[in-house]
C-alpha cells in the first residue's frame, strides 16, 4: 500500500522474525483518511546503546577500512537502500519499520574521542554514509553527525562523506576547516535527475536541483567533491548516466563513481513490490536486466560482481560511465592527510597538550 511520504510498500517481515505480524483491520480501517489514503506512520527514535563507534572491514571492493553509521534505519525512505536487511537484526522489517524505527547513537562523540585514544590506534579515513545517510532528517535535531565530525576537526582526523541530504549545508563552517588540512572528501549521491522519479524511488530527500546545489556550495567552500551515481538501475534510471555527469560537472563536481542497484536479502521482495507498483510496464524488462548481469539471479553477493555486474550490458554501463567521466573532467580524486592527527588523552591519562 503506497503511503505519501514513505518508499516500501509493505513492512514484511524480516528474515530473523521470531514472530509473525498481520495488520490489524479495524485499526488500519480506522487510520484511512477521507479520501482513503492511509495516514502517514511517525517516526519513532530509539537509543542504540553502542559499545563501539568505529566498524572495520577487509572488504577487497570498498573503498575504506574504517566507517561510522551515526544511525541505524534511514527516514529518507529509498526503496533501494542495501542498508534495509540490517533492520532484521533488531527484530524489524526492513520495510516500513526501516524508514520510520530510527536507532541513534547519542554518545557517538563520546565512544569516537575513547577509540581514537586506543593504544595502537592506526590512522585512516574513516567513512560516513556508507550504510545510512549520516544528514537524514532527524540529524536536524538529534545533531549526532555534527558531534562527529567536531570531534575530527579537534583531532585533525580524515574523513569521507556520502550523503544525499542537504543538511550537509548545516556544517560547512566544520568541513571547510577540515578540507583546509586536506581532511575531509564529499560524494553527493546523485540517482537521477527525473523529479517524479525522485519522488518515487527516494521520497523524503532532497531533490535533483538542491543536490547540485550542495556541490556547488561545498566546492566553493573549497570540499572536493564529487558525486555518486547510485544505485544504476538498468531499464530505469540508466539512460541519465551522462546527464547526471555533465549537470554535475557544470556543478563543479571534480569526480565522479557509480554503483549497480544491489538487492540483498529480503530487499530483492521489496524492491520487486515497489517496482510492479510504481511501474507495472518497465518491471519485467527491470528485473531481466539485472539478471543478465548477475548470472541468472537479481543479485550476486561477490565481491566485486555486487558492485558492477558482469556481462555485456554491464560492460556496456561501464564504458558509457568512464567515456562520460573523462569527457567531463571528473577524475580528479581528493588524497587526505593522514599525518596531521593528534590522538585524544586516553581516560585517566595525561592531559593533551595539543589542544591547548
Amino acid at each position: 500500500m503506497k503511503i505519501k511520504g514513505r518508499g516500501a510498500l509493505s513492512n514484511r517481515e524480516g528474515r530473523f522474525a521470531r514472530y509473525e505480524r498481520e495488520p490489524d483491520g479495524d485499526a488500519l480501517d480506522d487510520a484511512l483518511r477521507d479520501d482513503d489514503a492511509p495516514a502517514p506512520p511517525a517516526t519513532e527514535l530509539y537509543v542504540d546503546t553502542a559499545r563501539t563507534i568505529i566498524a572495520h572491514n577487509k572488504s577487497p571492493d570498498l573503498g575504506f577500512s574504517q566507517s561510522i553509521n551515526p544511525y541505524r534505519g534511514c527516514e529518507h525512505g529509498c526503496i533501494y537502500c542495501y542498508a534495509r536487511p540490517s533492520h532484521s537484526y533488531l527484530d524489524l522489517s526492513p520495510g516500513r519499520d526501516f524508514e520510520t524505527k530510527i536507532f541513534y547513537k547519542p554518545n557517538a562523540s563520546e565512544l569516537l574521542r575513547a577509540e581514537l585514544a586506543a593504544p595502537g590506534y592506526v590512522v585512516s579515513p574513516i567513512a560516513l554514509g556508507t550504510n545510512t545517510d549520516p544528514y537524514q532528517p532527524v540529524e536536524r535535531q538529534l545533531r549526532v553527525m555534527r558531534g562527529i565530525l567536531e570531534v575530527l576537526l579537534e583531532r585533525r582526523h580524515p574523513l569521507t562523506i556520502v550523503t544525499k541530504g542537504g543538511l550537509i549545508l548545516r556544517d560547512l563552517d566544520l568541513l571547510e576547516q577540515l578540507a583546509a588540512d586536506g581532511l575531509v572528501a564529499v560524494m553527493v549521491s546523485i540517482t537521477t535527475l527525473d523529479d517524479e522519479l525522485k519522488r518515487r524511488l527516494e521520497p523524503r530527500t532532497a531533490g535533483p536541483n538542491l543536490r547540485l546545489k550542495m556541490v556547488r556550495e561545498l566546492v566553493a567552500r573549497g570540499v572536493p567533491t564529487g558525486i555518486m551515481a547510485a544505485p544504476i538501475i538498468p531499464g530505469l534510471n540508466d539512460h541519465e548516466i551522462e546527464h547526471i555527469l555533465e549537470a554535475s560537472a557544470a556543478a563543479g563536481a571534480q569526480s565522479a563513481g557509480y554503483v549497480l542497484l544491489r538487492l540483498p536479502h529480503e530487499l530483492k521482495e521489496l524492491f520487486e513490490e515497489w517496482l510492479h507498483e510504481q511501474y507495472p510496464q518497465r518491471a519485467a524488462h527491470v528485473l531481466s536486466l539485472l539478471r543478465q548481469m548477475h548470472g541468472g539471479e537479481l543479485y550476486d553477493s561477490s565481491f566485486h560482481g555486487r558492485q558492477r555486474g558482469a556481462g555485456p550490458f554491464a560492460a556496456l554501463l561501464r564504458a558509457r560511465f568512464e567515456r562520460a567521466r573523462r569527457a567531463f573532467g571528473l577524475e580528479r580524486e581528493a588524497t587526505l592527510n593522514t599525518g596531521l592527527f593528534r590522538p585524544p588523552a586516553a581516560p585517566g591519562g595525561q592531559l593533551d597538550l595539543w589542544s591547548h
